[in-house]
């Protein structure tokens, strides 16, 4: 069939790039998933000018200089209040996007980020250092919801042929902030003692932006036909997003879902955790998730300054090779941005962790004798950098792209509760352990990323099945042989006229 007559054709019509399909996109991911990676990177280069700050202000307050050891602590806590933040968003999850809709929570949660931006750029005026640890608990919950929320709308609102793509781009505009960040780190720039005010702050622009422009967009026609039962303005939505009339096809399979799924009503996480149906599912989405924070990324980071001192990289010079490491994070991702769809989510999954794998063990070597052989710290860089090439592919993007696929809209919700809360746990352990395993083990500690880069790798290999460009319900019966269940229409249902799924094709927990 031509491409001519597949574009009369609902049945064959592949979704397509519309205008505010691609604006919605943009503007959650640049409002939202934005803030989430400006603000990890955010303090790391003026941190000698913040820490100065909060030692001349308890010298006015106390009239003596602040103990190193309580400088270290309340540093540690500016710090690590941030992924505490994002836990506790993360948790917030579940009841808001059910109460809010996708879209309603994105906005409620710009005022995590407009709040603390103010109360940041304002802190060094009323001197308080106490204020930028509160902020950094509140930016953490606004990181926390976005970074569970923007893939979440993103999945829902896209045709099923772009959904890898696009459910990557939060990710992208992650790695984005991180390197924004960077750059105004710069020393020439605002990573100085009068510009680090003014960079904390700036996190509040994206949140106003959004603020403005998402109202103007749909919510997700998942939320509107399965949740709230509105089929009018659900279908405006879909026509809207899709850029066509004929939307009856989609809003068909939205349909046979919420058929699927009226028995189970909106799950809980106690429920999910329950539940026999979604067994693998929800397995998957805790492996990758731990996977993806215990490979080692946030440690390779925290080396790299070290690393790059020691391959003789000028100090002044080494905020200018973090920028360009933070560059190829960016530029990786939006690879994986036109490569999902094409090469599929698992193909990515293990290629991304095999690499990392591969990496951690030659860094491990490098480092163990980059101080007998000259040409070792130069293996080390390249270590660091084919390394974030790994994960950017894979382990950093595809697991929210794969918690949105696997999981349906009664259980969505609970599921993104569940991986964010494993996601922001792993990445707070991995801050505070790191240090004193580093200390304990030095180079060798990259042997244990190395090992669980491997085991998620082999367990990805053997369980995750492949996603790409099936339906919803289509993937909820993959997963139906894999957790021993039937696939039945529930009671009292009747197989949608024009559907091409049966009465077989609903989901029930009865075991074979």
């Amino acid at each position: 069939m031509t491409d001519q007559q597949d574009w009369g054709n609902p049945s064959k019509r592949k979704g397509r790039l519309t205008a505010v399909l691609v604006l919605a996109t943009l503007i959650s991911a640049f409002g939202s998933s934005f803030q989430y990676g400006y603000n990890v990177a955010v303090v790391n280069s003026p941190s000698l000018f913040i820490e100065a700050f909060y030692n001349s202000t308890y010298m006015e307050r106390y009239g003596v200089p602040m103990e190193e050891e309580v400088l270290t602590l309340l540093w540690s806590l500016s710090v690590s209040m941030y992924p505490l933040g994002g836990l506790l968003g993360s948790l917030m999850v579940a009841p808001l996007v059910n109460k809010l809709g996708r879209k309603g929570t994105l906005l409620f949660n710009n005022i995590f980020s407009i709040v603390p931006a103010v109360m940041m750029g304002v802190s060094e005026t009323i001197r308080s250092y106490e204020i930028i640890i509160v902020a950094r608990v509140l930016v953490g919950i606004c990181a926390g919801l976005s970074s569970n929320v923007v893939p979440m709308y993103l999945g829902e609102i896209s045709p099923k042929n772009l959904r890898g793509a696009l459910g990557i781009v939060p990710q992208l505009f992650i790695t984005i902030g991180i390197l924004s960040a960077q750059v105004l780190g710069i020393r020439n720039i605002l990573g100085n003692s009068t510009g680090w005010p003014l960079m904390l702050g700036l996190t509040g622009i994206p949140a106003v932006v959004e603020l403005l422009l998402l109202p103007l967009f749909p919510e997700s026609p998942r939320y509107l036909l399965i949740q709230r039962g509105d089929d009018t303005t659900a279908r405006k939505a879909l026509q809207r997003l899709r850029g066509w009339e004929e939307v009856d096809e989609e809003l068909s399979e939205m349909r046979l879902e919420n058929q699927s799924e009226r028995a189970e009503g909106q799950l809980s996480v106690v429920s999910l955790l329950s539940q026999a149906s979604l067994r693998w599912q929800l397995t998957s989405i805790i492996v990758m998730n731990m996977g993806q924070q215990l490979s080692g990324v946030n440690a390779i980071y925290y080396y790299a300054d070290s690393i790059y001192a020691s391959a003789g990289v000028q100090e002044n010079h080494i905020q200018f090779v973090t920028v360009g490491t933070g560059a190829v994070n960016v530029v990786m991702t939006i690879a994986a941005v036109f490569i999902v769809e094409a090469a599929g989510r698992r193909l990515l999954l293990l290629i991304g962790f095999g690499i990392c794998c591969a990496a951690c063990v030659l860094l491990t070597i490098a480092l163990k004798f980059q101080e007998s052989l000259s040409w070792m710290p130069y293996l080390s860089i390249a270590c660091i950098i084919i390394y974030v090439i790994g994960h950017a592919i894979g382990p950093s993007p595809i697991p929210y792209v794969v918690t949105t696929e696997i999981f349906r809209q009664s259980s969505r919700p609970a599921a993104f509760m569940v991986a964010g809360s494993v996601h922001w746990l792993c990445n707070f352990t991995v801050g505070l352990v790191f240090p004193f395993l580093e200390r304990g083990l030095g180079p060798y500690s990259f042997i244990i990323f190395s090992g669980i880069c491997l085991a998620t790798f082999i367990y990805i290999w053997m369980v995750v099945q492949e996603t790409k460009n099936k339906t919803f319900l289509e993937i909820s019966q993959m997963f139906a042989k894999k957790n021993k269940v039937e696939i039945k229409q529930a009671y009292g249902d009747e197989p949608l006229k024009g559907s091409e799924v049966g009465p077989e094709d609903v989901l029930s927990d009865t075991a074979f």
